[in-house]
């Protein structure tokens, strides 16, 4: 079962570095030197300890994906080389790739840093398998969790990763209308296609403070709501509830440290984000004794309610201020990934429940656990 699971999570995991490795993909231009220069080149003279952190960090969760792969094979040594080898292709073609982008610095020290960042994963891999951590985690996935939940899980486990780029209120995501507006005018500028573009009548307002509590209240039970539709028992959904809330809570304040400090971990919790949460709580505790088809709706219902409210409403000077913030901070080679994640999230998630909702019938593993 890992194995199979972590193949596709591999390419998803690579096609994520990437994006991270040649955002933002602008400014293409020949050197007039050789893309793969810099690894004849002297090791850079000036490095940070992020910079070592993040290299080896980054391709971490590559090397134990791939080696995954090919643990279940005999040759479980030669699955930790092929997930070397092949993170050290990926990481070189990049590399050379930068050499290309104004933006970006190719560096043979960060290559090294890449492979020894895989080789330490897939050894990770390798002695979880020996220590039999991988059967545990098959048996604790199909004693907690329905077959066919990979989708609902990747969605729990990546929403606090969408979390840390800011959002105009707390647990906000998809909050994107006013900003396509202002793409799509940009790039239909001296054209005559711009008189197509269907405009608003009146302009977007800030939330108001009711509305604003229910966004944030809606936002923190969405991905409880999802797990309350593939656990198998209800005192498991009592446990996907407290869980939900504090990784959520954890997310939004890491998010706050990143963008502006430790001292400012907590500035992000207003009175209107005590009442979301528990209005959270309480409707997670309400719903709790829901068939999981209809979490499923519940969950939809919250998802369009909340992203309705969002999408009608203006971002204020506050919170354009917060993204400068973030983006000329350390994080700018990955803010970029981060921000469409906390875009996308909540229509990757409007896409599962559609998806799940429609499909067949099947038995209400909820509704028959206690």
């Amino acid at each position: 079962m890992a194995s199979t699971a972590a193949r596709p999570l591999s390419w998803i995991y690579a096609a994520l570095i990437v994006y991270a490795s040649l955002y933002p993909f602008e400014g293409w231009r020949d050197q007039g030197i050789a893309p793969w220069s810099y690894v004849s080149a002297p090791l850079p003279k000036y490095w940070t300890q992020f910079d070592v952190v993040s290299n080896v960090l980054g391709y971490a969760p590559l090397g134990f994906l791939l080696a995954l792969t090919r643990l279940r094979l005999r040759a479980r040594i030669a699955a930790v080389w092929f997930a070397v080898l092949l993170a050290a292709l990926l990481s070189l073609s990049m590399e050379s790739l930068q050499s290309f982008l104004p933006m970006r610095v190719p560096s043979n020290l960060d290559a090294l840093l890449n492979v020894l960042g895989a080789l330490l994963g897939a050894v990770l891999a390798r002695v979880l398998l020996a220590m039999g951590w991988l059967e545990r985690w098959s048996r604790f996935r199909a004693h907690w969790f329905v077959p066919h939940s990979s989708g609902a899980l990747a969605l729990m486990a990546t929403w606090p990763l969408a979390l840390l780029f800011p959002a105009p209120v707390p647990f906000g995501l998809g909050q994107v209308l006013e900003r396509l507006e202002d793409v799509l005018a940009q790039w239909l500028m001296d054209t005559p296609w711009l008189e197509w573009l269907p405009l608003r009548e009146v302009e977007l307002q800030p939330l108001l403070q009711i509305n604003e509590v229910l966004c944030i209240g809606l936002g923190a039970l969405l991905p409880v709501m999802l797990a309350y539709s593939v656990v198998r028992q209800r005192w498991q959904r009592a446990w996907s509830l407290g869980l939900g809330l504090v990784a959520g809570v954890g997310a939004s304040a890491l998010s706050a440290v990143l963008t502006y400090g430790p001292e400012h971990a907590w500035d992000w919790v207003t009175p209107e984000v005590h009442m979301g949460l528990v209005l959270a709580g309480v409707m997670g505790v309400l719903a709790m004794r829901a068939p999981a088809r209809m979490a499923q709706v519940l969950a939809l219902t919250f998802l369009v309610w909340q992203l309705g409210m969002l999408n009608n409403a203006s971002a204020d000077v506050y919170f354009s201020q917060t993204v400068q913030t973030w983006e000329q901070g350390r994080f700018i080679r990955f803010h970029g990934l981060i921000q469409w994640l906390g875009w996308l999230w909540p229509y990757g998630l409007l896409w599962h429940l559609l998806w799940a909702i429609g499909a067949l019938p099947r038995v209400d593993h909820a509704s028959q656990g206690s």
